[in-house]
């Protein structure tokens, strides 16, 4: 068997796969997922990393509780031959020490991790975009970590390792830090020694780089006696959880986007060539030899979240039913989702939200409709730019939180003109570890060849024409407001 664990910003997730020679085929065991609780105050978002380690354990636990194998046996963490990690990012933990294990616990001394949506290193971006040689925003690690050399000194001598979110897990498993380099085409958003010496930074505290599929290392006897292991079982890089989600979505040629919904939104779309655009970012496709163009969407589950609490619906499914109700257009309301300013198109930490046309026949339902057609319509922003390349969005496959929406799934199909599909297991970004996992294993020769063994899709939401037309003329009306809302932010 095979442990993935992806750790995203509100939930923990992790799924036992079978990759046993001959059952190549994706079967998942079991699935279990964990709440976080991060914090912020709309500028600061941070949680403790040790957070991350109680809900890794609080899975285990939860996998083996009433889970049986294919041939009925009860799920024992021992058979378990690898784990591969993946989680959100770029999150930063500025780590104090090694992993300890005391009074029958583990920890790891560090500071709390500064989270993908912390924007209080906005001040250093121009000079670390100067320096890298094109735009690197406020909540990648280079800005951050140069904002704690220059605000936070003792913090910044008193830590020994900058570690991202998934390597925060991997050290406390193995003892061993490292950094995962994506793929070709992150230069920017990384450093080397001839950056970390022009910002006056002590490479020693920047762990060498290691790519996805790659070994972190072997499992401690402490760690492994700890969680319920067998002893040196390896831990495996996933790579960050976009990486894993593009494989796990089962995009591998050009034309086809993975649309990752979760509390943020990442658009994939896979093409043949590096396309250049400052407003997007493109680098290596898991699958050889193609390229990835990528845009991320700063608040879109998350504003989900924010809108029920405004509008005092207890649940999601409450906020779906209320939506329903309403129609294409949502009553001409049109909601801007920037809650936490925006990356892709406009990369402006600043940017604010907006909802536009509120009237006295405006209902909770066309707010709750406006929202879903508000991150659907920034979706097709960024798909409308990748077009400009030249390369054609055939088809949207949809992962994460919210892959399972219907009413979701079919305003994006309307909003894009692109058939919408979406795979048996929501979760891509588990079976993207799947994947990495079985040809870790060599069960499989390619990622390519593992991913279309290993994903298929259950559901295709077709565009509907009707609709289409009438938010194409909605859209214009969108990017006009989004033009005007950033002049005045």
């Amino acid at each position: 068997m095979l442990l993935t664990i992806d750790i995203g910003t509100s939930n923990l997730k992790s799924a036992l796969w079978n990759i046993d020679e001959g059952c190549n085929d994706g079967l998942r065991y079991c699935f279990a997922s964990v709440p976080l609780s991060p914090e912020n105050d709309g500028f600061k978002h941070e949680t403790n990393p040790s957070l991350w380690l109680a809900a890794f354990k609080n899975a285990c636990d939860k996998m083996t509780e009433d889970n049986k194998t294919r041939d009925g046996k009860k799920i024992n963490l021992k058979d378990i031959k690898a784990i591969v990690i993946s989680g959100n990012g770029p999150s930063l933990v500025s780590v104090f020490g090694e992993p300890v294990f005391k009074n029958e616990n583990i920890y790891v001394p560090a500071e709390n991790a500064r989270l993908w949506l912390d924007s209080r290193a906005a001040k250093y971006s121009g000079e670390i975009s100067a320096l890298m040689g094109g735009y690197v925003d406020a909540s990648f690690f280079l800005p951050k970590i140069f904002f704690i050399k220059n605000e936070e000194k003792t913090l910044y001598d008193k830590t020994k390792y900058f570690i991202g979110c998934p390597e925060y897990l991997a050290f406390a498993l193995t003892g061993e830090a490292k950094t995962v380099f994506p793929c070709e085409g992150f230069d920017r958003w990384f450093w080397n020694d001839e950056i970390l010496n022009k910002l006056d930074m002590n490479n020693e505290k920047f762990p060498p780089f290691i790519k996805p599929g790659d070994q972190f290392g072997i499992i401690t006897s402490q760690a492994s006696e700890y969680f319920g292991f067998t002893k040196n079982i390896p831990v495996i890089s996933g790579g960050p959880d976009f990486y894993a989600a593009i494989l796990g979505s089962g995009v591998k040629k050009p034309g086809q986007v993975c649309d990752r919904s979760g509390s943020s939104e990442g658009i994939n779309l896979c093409t043949n060539n590096r396309i250049n655009d400052k407003r997007l970012m493109s680098y290596g496709h898991p699958v050889k030899p193609f390229w990835n163009l990528s845009g991320i969407i700063n608040t879109t589950g998350k504003a989900i979240e924010w809108a029920c609490n405004v509008l005092g619906f207890s649940n999601f499914d409450e906020f779906i039913f209320h939506a329903e109700k309403s129609g294409p257009g949502s009553g001409n309301l049109i909601f801007i989702p920037y809650l936490a300013g925006e990356r892709a198109p406009v990369w402006n930490p600043s940017a604010k939200a907006l909802w536009h046309g509120i009237n006295l026949s405006s209902t909770r339902g066309d707010f709750a409709n406006s929202i879903l057609e508000g991150i659907s319509f920034a979706v097709n922003d960024v798909i409308e730019i990748m077009e400009e390349s030249g390369i054609k969005a055939m088809e949207l496959r949809v992962t994460g939180g919210l892959a399972g929406c219907d009413i979701l799934n079919q305003i994006k199909a309307d909003i894009t003109g692109a058939p919408v599909l979406e795979g048996v297991y929501k979760e891509a970004e588990l079976l993207g570890l799947a994947i990495i996992g079985a040809c870790h294993f060599n069960y499989f020769s390619s990622y390519e060849e593992a991913s279309l063994a290993m994903c298929r899709a259950e559901k295709c939401y077709e565009p509907n024409l009707k609709n289409t037309a009438v938010y194409k003329d909605l859209s214009e009306k969108y990017k006009k407001l989004r033009s005007m809302q950033l002049i005045t932010s």
